[in-house]
């Protein structure tokens, strides 16, 4: 495999922005905020059950292809449901809190370091780019609007437009047939495995997975990248 692809797919959560980052504090900050809505129940036993009633739902493959579609909703519910847990009087606060969350995690992604720079070496280059995103059509495009996205990318798949996400091969063909490159030519980088490495192995492109958390591939992992980098922009060091 040569050092520069014929033609790349780029993922967009945690792999060009860092989607995961600033969850962690924007709950924590939010949480705090309402903490005279609970009626004496500690901030921490209230985040510790968001948390909790979370894990659950997004670990459903169904529940998380629903969910994705309509954050804010599922958010909105699954705060319901901890409030419920711990006996919280919900009347209207638990879309409080998924909307002030919503507010402080927008406020808090930021592209990853020299992943502006990598897009730009590529595009440069000549290199046809695809972005394949899974999530609802609004949240994606404000952010590919908003940091200005749009102009490095010949294709553009965001599964609430598309209708299916990864890891359905649909949306790989798609974007190999928009792009007109050999998949054998094509790198595809993103930071889920299942998604976008499993998939794009088996359709036979060069696949890049970003690990962003330095977290490594589990003991025993059966889904094998052809490389690892922790940042997009090593793909352009020399």
């Amino acid at each position: 495999m040569t050092t520069v692809p014929q033609a790349i797919f780029f993922d967009l959560d945690d792999t060009i922005l860092d989607f995961t980052g600033p969850a962690g504090p924007a709950w924590q900050t939010t949480v705090a905020r309402f903490t005279g809505d609970y009626g004496g129940i500690e901030p921490t036993t209230v985040l510790a059950a968001i948390n909790r009633v979370s894990r659950v739902w997004w670990s459903d493959p169904d529940r998380h292809r629903r969910g994705r579609l309509d954050l804010q909703t599922t958010r909105g519910r699954n705060v319901g449901d901890a409030l419920a847990e711990l006996g919280i009087a919900d009347n209207g606060l638990a879309q409080r809190v998924a909307d002030t969350f919503a507010r402080l995690r927008t406020e808090g992604l930021q592209l990853f370091p020299g992943a502006l720079a990598t897009l730009q070496h590529f595009q440069q280059l000549g290199v046809p780019m695809a972005l394949l995103t899974n999530g609802g059509s609004a949240e994606q495009r404000h952010k590919i609007d908003h940091f200005k996205l749009a102009g490095f990318f010949d294709c553009i798949i965001i599964e609430g437009e598309f209708g299916v996400g990864k890891p359905d091969e649909s949306v790989f063909h798609h974007a190999l047939e928009q792009l007109g490159h050999p998949v054998e030519q094509t790198w595809m980088v993103g930071d889920n495995l299942r998604w976008e490495i499993e998939p794009c192995r088996r359709l036979g492109l060069y696949t890049v997975w970003v690990d962003p958390r330095h977290e490594g591939l589990a003991p025993g992992a059966t889904i094998e990248p052809h490389r690892t980098v922790h940042n997009i922009h090593e793909l352009i060091e020399v």
